[in-house]
């Protein structure tokens, strides 16, 4: 099977990580995995919901959205419509969970980190690559809170990343572009913390349907491509590691 990049079945696309891409936001990643490039920033606010005042502990929340021409056609931008997608806002709550999972929100404190995830071109996996991303801009945040005022204890649990990953048939996809995840047979978004804890599955029945073999099959076929993205989640931010258990 001949796929892009010249990668094996098992293998991610090419990825790059970028830190400190927005001057002003308290932390920032633009992440390239193959041709799909998502801009995440991260803002801190010394305030929480309403229903976590009092509480001592913090909150994290993402919003996401497409460029108009993040696609082959151009989109409407949302903002037109007068209303967002339910793609839309399933995946940025997708994200918030996911990032949230990584953290001690009692650590954190009464603040909230909201996350930007801005697609800029878009060919698969936008919202595995956000999370990747998110995780990082979060990291730097929170990183530069603890340099000023040092938690008591470490906040994040581990290095925190997604990937997509496909059955087709029978063989496993990982890290699915755009025409691979069109035709997918089954397909699966990930989310896992460094160590081996699963945050999330999303798995889908698109064209055929599977059991719990292949299910454990898909999973055992991601770990390498996480392995991969938490080794160059360090490279990236080394200073993260002050802050992570």
């Amino acid at each position: 099977m001949v796929r892009d990049y010249n990668r094996g079945s098992t293998a991610i696309r090419p990825v790059e990580l970028q830190m400190g891409y927005n001057a002003w936001a308290e932390g920032s990643c633009l992440i390239s995995m193959g041709m799909t490039r998502v801009l995440v920033t991260a803002t801190v606010e010394d305030k929480v919901p309403p229903f976590l005042r009092n509480s001592g502990r913090g909150w994290v929340s993402a919003e996401y959205g497409m460029l108009p021409r993040a696609t082959h056609e151009r989109t409407h931008r949302e903002a037109t419509r007068g209303r967002q997608q339910g793609r839309t806002v399933e995946i940025q709550r997708l994200i918030g969970r996911a990032l949230r999972a990584s953290l001690d929100l009692k650590v954190l404190g009464e603040r909230s980190i909201l996350l930007d995830c801005d697609v800029l071109q878009a060919d698969g996996g936008t919202r595995t690559a956000a999370i990747t991303a998110g995780f990082l801009a979060l990291l730097q945040a929170v990183s530069r809170i603890h340099a000023k005022t040092p938690f008591a204890d470490k906040p994040f649990r581990g290095w925190l990343a997604a990937l997509s990953i496909g059955l087709e048939q029978g063989e496993p996809l990982l890290d699915l572009n755009y025409e691979e995840d069109s035709r997918i047979g089954v397909d699966l978004n990930l989310v896992m913390l460094s160590g081996g804890k699963l945050v999330e599955i999303q798995g889908t029945a698109e064209h055929s349907l599977f059991d719990r073999q292949l299910l454990e099959r898909l999973l055992d076929a991601a770990e390498p491509g996480f392995a991969t993205l938490f080794q160059r989640q360090q490279e990236a931010f080394p200073e993260g590691q002050a802050v992570i258990a």
